[in-house]
């Protein structure tokens, strides 16, 4: 997928997210009550991460009722740990939408989205059937013969939790889940990891 040759000078996502990577519950890069987090449980972070965009709009362009997943990895002993990603926009998405939320997703587009401050290595950006449930206790993901992640049960813990992708002033909740990845070369099965669900809102 190439770039936009256009600026895109001002935009707006907002919404609900749910994510699960292959971290034991509850995820250790996490902020618990304001302390700071660490390194992932197993040195290597396997994740899928979604975002239902209730309301948004980038270059003129609605992009309210979007959907938006990302599938990738990082190694916390690789300098810098970029992330290895596939960036996933709904299928229902047209051309345009498709345009904008990939500059967005992507980190290309500025904004306050703190995870595109990282090196993106982009494994891919395509077209998918996504089907999101963000209601508390049901959350699940799916990327039709792709990728997946749903919550079986609340991790328990008396305070706060906070998650630098959807940002830090956005508490929400953790959950025990499950996840895998069937996209070569991202392919992998979990179950009793962790999850997390909140609201974000992204912005230029």
């Amino acid at each position: 997928m190439g770039r936009m040759t256009m600026e895109i000078k001002s935009w707006r996502v907002a919404g609900s997210y749910y994510e699960s990577c292959n971290c034991d519950a509850i995820c250790p890069c996490r902020r618990k009550n304001g302390a700071p987090g660490g390194r992932s449980t197993y040195g290597i972070c396997q994740f899928v991460l979604s975002w239902r965009i209730l309301e948004g709009k980038g270059a003129d362009v609605d992009l309210s009722k979007a959907l938006v997943s990302m599938v990738g990895f990082y190694d916390n002993d690789e300098a810098g740990s970029p992330w290895s990603i596939i960036l996933y926009i709904d299928e229902g998405a047209s051309d345009r939408q498709f345009d904008v939320l990939r500059e967005i997703f992507l980190g290309r587009a500025g904004g306050n989205i703190l995870f595109a401050s990282l090196t993106l290595k982009v494994l891919g950006v395509k077209r998918a059937h996504i089907e999101l449930d963000h209601t508390s206790g049901r959350e699940h993901i799916r990327v039709e013969g792709l990728a997946s992640a749903n919550a079986e049960r609340k991790a328990e813990f008396d305070g706060t939790i906070t998650c630098a992708i959807p940002g830090h002033d956005h508490p929400g909740q953790e959950w025990v889940s499950n996840l895998a990845a069937d996209d070569a070369p991202l392919q992998w099965r979990y179950r009793g990891r962790c999850g997390f669900a909140t609201n974000f809102d992204y912005v230029r």
